[in-house]
């Protein structure tokens, strides 16, 4: 490696002019020339070819992914070694990197972190200190060190490394740096408000709710994470209801919970905003009529002119409707770039973000999405999401990975906004994220699943009581609010509606409430079948009787049919093609009227935003 390494170096020095014959001759006198030379050496000298690039302007680029290379694969077991790769993580990160005796400081702008060495090359303590504050112990970075986990520490050095890189000079990184910790400070007084007037009827829950993520999916700030030196402040706002629930009547399989996060930090923008450099909540706090913080008015509040906003950095992005992207971009009056958002149905993107499409991502080709869904029992789903359907200018969205903002009171709606699109998200995957239909699995019921609105979308399927079609409209109002209303021949039933309805809210699941519905239609059909005592009489007097079925038709009337012209097992089947006939359904719904009669943004600030 070490002749490889001085190979590079004399390129460097003398460009592209080497002969071929001329190169052989070198690489051969080099590989006799450090056969025996230590590894040790061999970073040495890669310093030293580092120290002294050809282009003043840039290292050398195979020196350094040489660097990092042999970094990677050496054991830490000294402190030189810990000491060199501590400082392949700051140039990586963009940092200055410094040594005094057995400490490492790894410096940016407005903080820095010290990392006291062992001789073994072990660490005995990591401190950060943020601009002027004194160093302050971090045991998140200690453990990862020592633990060898490298890959972890930067990762988490640069979330830390992009709360403070504030471009600018040193005056206005200062101001953005306090403006920052002003609103993290009302934003935890936020958090400790009582819940809002508005959602008092939302937050009865049931007696065996999680109250965390109770906090978290109904919360005014959700469940805020207050920032330390060594991480930036977050808020959690939205956890997939499904995870760790297990109930007998659903039977929903476990599955790992999935939070929904976002940063708070600032960043520059072009244009130039009012940002805070004071609390802008009056002591003691204080609430409106409808439940929502009074801040301070403008005059009554020390702002200043600077070209920047906060970000709240969603952590993962999530794909948005466009309508939602400018409703977000009216609440804080400040706009979402859009310069490098790809747009596309929602299917797509959601395809796009879930882990099973690197492994079916063919069907993301397909005009027509096509999955199927395994469930408890053996029980397989088939759903099919027609492209030009779902092509249309109401359904196109794009991923969003930061959402501006500029004062404290945008937050609430902001995070309402967002939990919106991620209930409509969730509902969604539920159905699209499993296994492709080109796998040829045997399925037992297929679906259509078919925009209503930007926040409805409708499932046809084939009932398993008539030889008829019916159609289930799932309205997400907010995401708190969901409904279900099932349309078709004698299933106009409130109650079954409402129990829809309760099943897809707790399991946020389209499959497993359609299993539901299936099993309490089957129920239905069994008992209109069941015979009554003056048959089951008649039929034990009249042995030579035939055995009767009782069935229901298209138009949900009962008849009779004999054993011998009962319909067959697989009449009820449905076919893939025959999906696609599901869209012929119209008749089956009403106009949908799809604007909430209560705004389920309640903390918007007057005159900001009107839902």
């Amino acid at each position: 490696m070490l002749f490889l390494v001085e190979t590079f170096c004399q390129i460097s020095k003398s460009g592209t002019g080497f002969q071929e014959q001329a190169m052989k001759s070198k690489i051969s006198d080099l590989h006799l020339k450090f056969a025996e030379k230590t590894w040790k050496e061999t970073f040495q000298l890669v310093r030293r070819c580092m120290d002294r690039p050809k282009d003043a302007s840039k290292p050398c680029e195979p020196l350094v992914r040489s660097l990092e290379r042999l970094q990677e694969v050496v054991n830490v077991s000294s402190m030189n070694t810990m000491k060199s790769r501590l400082e392949m993580i700051a140039k990586q990160q963009g940092m200055g990197f410094h040594i005094t005796e057995a400490t490492c400081y790894l410096t940016a702008d407005l903080f820095y972190l010290e990392v006291v060495l062992l001789p073994c090359g072990g660490v005995e303590d990591v401190k950060v200190a943020p601009h002027g504050g004194s160093p302050v112990p971090s045991e998140s970075f200690l453990q990862l060190l020592r633990l060898k986990h490298f890959v972890e520490f930067s990762m988490k050095l640069a979330v830390l490394f992009t709360q403070y890189n504030i471009p600018g000079d040193n005056e206005i990184k200062l101001k953005l740096f306090a403006s920052l910790h002003f609103l993290a400070k009302d934003l935890e007084q936020m958090s400790h408000l009582p819940i809002p007037n508005a959602n008092l009827e939302s937050a009865q829950l049931p007696v065996d709710s999680d109250p965390q993520g109770d906090k978290i999916n109904k919360g005014r700030i959700g469940c805020l994470i207050a920032g330390k030196e060594d991480c930036p402040m977050s808020i959690q706002f939205y956890v997939t209801q499904t995870a760790g629930m297990k109930t007998p009547d659903l039977q929903i399989t476990d599955k790992e919970s999935i939070v929904q996060a976002a940063l708070v930090t600032v960043a520059v923008s072009d244009v130039t905003h009012k940002l805070q450099m004071a609390s802008v909540i009056p002591q003691p706090p204080q609430l409106d009529p409808q439940g929502s913080p009074v801040f301070l008015p403008l005059s009554d509040s020390p702002y200043e002119m600077l070209p920047a906003c906060f970000l709240l950095k969603l952590q993962p992005a999530i794909p948005i409707l466009l309508s939602f992207v400018n409703k977000l971009s009216q609440v804080a009056d400040v706009a979402i770039p859009d310069v490098d958002l790809q747009w596309a149905p929602l299917p797509k993107l959601l395809m796009s973000r879930s882990p099973s499409a690197k492994i079916h991502g063919e069907i993301l080709d397909e005009q027509d999405t096509i999955c199927t869904v395994p469930l408890p029992g053996g029980v397989m789903h088939r759903y099919i999401l027609p492209g030009a359907a779902w092509e249309v200018p109401g359904q196109r969205g794009a991923v969003v990975d930061s959402i501006p903002f500029t004062h404290p009171a945008h937050v609430p709606p902001l995070l309402e906004l967002l939990r919106h699109q991620c209930a409509i998200n969730t509902l969604l995957r539920s159905c699209i994220t499993s296994l492709c239909a080109r796998t040829a699995l045997a399925c037992d019921h297929h679906f259509e699943v078919l925009p209503e609105s930007e926040t409805s979308f409708s499932v046809t399927f084939h009932r398993p009581d008539t030889d008829s079609l019916a159609v289930l409209l799932v309205n997400v109002s907010a995401s708190h609010r969901i409904t279900c209303t099932l349309f078709g021949a004698g299933l106009g039933e409130p109650s079954l509606g409402e129990l829809l309805s309760t099943v897809m809210k707790k399991s946020m699941s389209i499959p497993v409430t359609l299993r539901a519905l299936y099993n309490k239609l089957e129920e239905i059909t069994s008992a209109r079948h069941a015979p009554g005592p003056a048959a089951t009489a008649e039929a034990e007097n009249d042995h030579s009787a035939p055995s009767c079925t009782a069935v229901t038709d298209s138009n949900g009337a009962l008849t009779t049919l004999s054993q011998s012209a009962a319909v067959p097992e697989d009449s009820f089947s449905v076919s893939s093609s025959a999906c696609y006939a599901m869209s012929a359904k119209s008749e089956l719904l009403p106009e949908i009227n799809t604007s909430p009669a209560v705004s389920p943004y309640p903390f918007a600030p007057g005159g900001v935003f009107l839902h």
